[in-house]
């Protein structure tokens, strides 16, 4: 570097001590726009400022994309928190649905005409157990009403209200969250009982345990099922919101 850029440089370090006019005149031998140096120092700065934009572009790029990723995450999260709430009305509708059925069933039995005294007796003794074992059901003690309704199954095989007491044995074992019992008590209302009024229910059921177990086809025509043989009921609904869920989980 030349002398005079050298003492052009010591003066700008004190500069605010210095006249202007001094500073001038030192730095007259060597302008400014002709030092290589304070052009070099410019063409760097130029550059700096360049990057330090891009960087800048590049962050609030980033951030704008962790939030849209975050308020998708969130939309998410909050369509499964929907979905499960409506589940479980769903399912609490379907229950009172089917007690309320289990009750017209009872009447129905108590209300029957005059039969000879034992046949009478023989009623009496499966209606109570029937009801015994149904009553721990909605008490919430599945594994006492499980063992009721077996045992309602082995001392009453001729009871008009059998094809209920498979049913309900699969409710016991499907809150329970013993699947497998579960299906092989629902299948047995739909192979054995076709004509009951408990198949289409069944088959909701049947489609529902599918699904815990993993087996994504059986689930899907169970519940196809039961939306071709009870439409715009209670259970078509809860079947289609099954299918939603299983097509949405990508099954």
């Amino acid at each position: 570097m030349s002398i005079g850029a050298n003492l052009c440089s010591e003066l700008k370090r004190y500069v605010f001590v210095a006249p202007l006019a001094v500073l001038a005149s030192a730095c007259a031998m060597t302008s400014p726009e002709q030092d290589p140096t304070v052009q070099r120092i410019a063409e760097m700065d130029g550059r700096l400022l360049r990057i330090e934009r891009i960087l800048s572009n590049q962050s609030l790029l980033e951030q704008s994309q962790r939030v849209e990723a975050l308020i998708a995450e969130v939309r998410a999260l909050r369509g499964q928190v929907e979905t499960l709430q409506h589940n479980q009305e769903g399912i609490k509708t379907q229950q009172r649905e089917l007690y309320g059925d289990l009750d017209k069933r009872l009447q129905s039995v108590e209300a029957r005409g005059v039969v000879p005294v034992a046949a009478a007796a023989a009623a009496d003794d499966d209606a109570t157990a029937y009801k015994k074992a149904f009553d721990l059901l909605k008490d919430g003690k599945y594994a006492e009403s499980t063992a009721a309704f077996t045992q309602f199954l082995t001392a009453y095989p001729q009871s008009t209200l059998i094809d209920n007491a498979h049913y309900w044995l699969g409710e016991a074992h499907y809150v329970g969250k013993d699947f497998n019992a579960a299906l092989r008590s629902f299948k047995t209302v739909v192979d054995k009982y076709p004509d009951s009024r408990k198949v289409a229910d069944a088959w909701l059921k049947i489609g529902f345990c599918q699904y815990e177990l993993k087996n994504w086809k059986e689930s899907r025509d169970a519940l196809n099922r039961v939306m071709k043989l009870v439409p715009d009921t209670q259970s078509a609904k809860l079947a289609e919101q099954r299918l939603a869920k299983l097509k949405a989980e990508g099954h």
